[in-house]
C-alpha cells in the first residue's frame, strides 16, 4: 500500500492556496497552506502545488496522471520515512 495516493495528490492540486504544500507527517499526507509551513515541516515536504501545476502544464489532471504523480511522490515519501 502506498504512502501517497491519488486523493492526496488531488487535495494538493485543488487546494485554494497556490503555495499549498504536501507534507508527510507521522504516517499521513497532509496539505498545508504555505503560511503554516514551519521548521518542523520543512524536512517533511513532498511537493508544492505550483510544482505539480507546472508539471501538468496548467491542465486538469486525469486519473491516470494523478496515479502517476502519486507513485512518484510515494517514492519521495518512502525516502523521507527511511
Amino acid at each position: 500500500m502506498g504512502l501517497i495516493d491519488r486523493e492526496c495528490v488531488r487535495r494538493l492540486l485543488e487546494a485554494p492556496d497556490p503555495g499549498a504544500t504536501l507534507v508527510f507527517v507521522q504516517g499521513d499526507c497532509m496539505v498545508l497552506p504555505d503560511g503554516e509551513i514551519n521548521d518542523h515541516h520543512r524536512p517533511l515536504i513532498i511537493a508544492r502545488r505550483y510544482e505539480l501545476t507546472e508539471f501538468l502544464g496548467g491542465e486538469t489532471a486525469t486519473d491516470q496522471q494523478l496515479d502517476m504523480l502519486a507513485d512518484r511522490l510515494d517514492n519521495v515519501a518512502r525516502d523521507l520515512a527511511d
